[in-house]
């Protein structure tokens, strides 16, 4: 078998990564997203984009995503190839550290041509030394869906202090749902993974001003709601009830709350994600009218 050649792209290769074919059933292509396009944003970097070639034909491929300006990579999120083991070998090679994110259609499993493309890519990461964490929904509300009514049982104020806010953050983390939480409570302690929660949120490209945390009419804090933006949509980022007031659902509250507040600031559709197994904050989505459009399989 000739030699595999391993290596990142070099300035201006950006064509050498795309002449893998692709079949569009699975990732990034998925969401209707152009590499070359997003490489020439910044949001891939020659250094973070890797190729095998067996006689200068593309047989594997993994790109690393940040936002324009970023130090690091956060995300493996472009991954696929036509021979399984130079993909791992691929990932194994390559000095990069960061969450392998699988963007699925709903249902992936019902269609044999998909399914094939998610189990080939799910088999090549776990070969690679990258394990499954969650498969997460995705979700994307449009005008068409109808614009819920606030229920108006709590009230939202800002809050400008960031010790606050974490100290929020801890007591939301306390028994929650949510994979990425509950293996960063496990592995660092619960002010570390609320910290790390509230950086991501700052690191976001919008106003902290349109965060807000919700209280009963008793004055008792029920949670926190921040609305905000990805590098490409407005998006619901963080909605959560605290655990003395679980159970009520003020998620769905909290949920429509953030959707006014987008709608309120152009919006003209919002993205939103949450854990498969997270079946409150899913039935929350689906009344609120939001539909989901994507699947997402998180690795670590």
């Amino acid at each position: 078998m000739t030699e595999l050649v391993v290596r990142p792209l070099e300035a201006g290769e950006e064509t050498l990564f795309t002449s893998l074919p692709d079949r569009g059933l699975v990732g990034r292509t998925l969401l209707g997203d152009d590499f070359i396009e997003m490489a020439k944003r910044g949001e891939y970097r020659p250094e973070w984009t890797w190729v095998a070639l067996r006689d200068d034909v593309v047989v594997a491929r993994a790109a690393w995503w940040a936002k324009a300006g970023d130090a690091a990579p956060i995300a493996l999120d472009w991954f696929d190839f036509t021979d399984f083991d130079a993909a791992v070998h691929l990932l194994k090679t390559a000095p990069l550290h960061a969450e392998y994110a699988l963007h699925t259609p709903p249902a992936w499993q019902d269609d044999p041509d998909v399914a094939r493309e998610v189990t080939g890519r799910v088999e090549a990461a776990e070969a690679a030394g990258y394990r499954r964490l969650v498969e997460r929904y995705r979700f994307r509300w449009t005008p068409e869906n109808g614009l819920p009514e606030k229920p108006g049982r709590l009230e939202f104020r800002p809050e400008p202090d960031d010790d606050v806010l974490l100290d929020v953050f801890k007591r939301v983390h306390v028994g929650s749902l949510d994979a990425h939480a509950r293996k960063a409570i496990e592995e660092q302690g619960l002010e570390a993974a609320a910290r790390e929660d509230l950086d991501l949120m700052k690191w976001m490209p919008a106003p902290r001003d349109w965060w807000r945390l919700a209280y009963t009419p008793e004055g008792e804090l029920a949670g926190l709601v921040l609305p905000s933006r990805n590098v490409y949509d407005p998006v619901v980022g963080y909605v959560a009830v605290v655990p003395e007031h679980r159970g009520k659902g003020y998620a769905y509250d909290l949920l429509v709350e953030a959707t006014h507040d987008l709608v309120g600031y152009g919006a003209d559709r919002i993205v939103a994600g949450t854990d498969v197994g997270n079946v409150p904050m899913a039935k929350a989505f689906a009344k609120a009218g939001y539909p989901v459009v994507q699947h997402r399989i998180d690795f670590v």
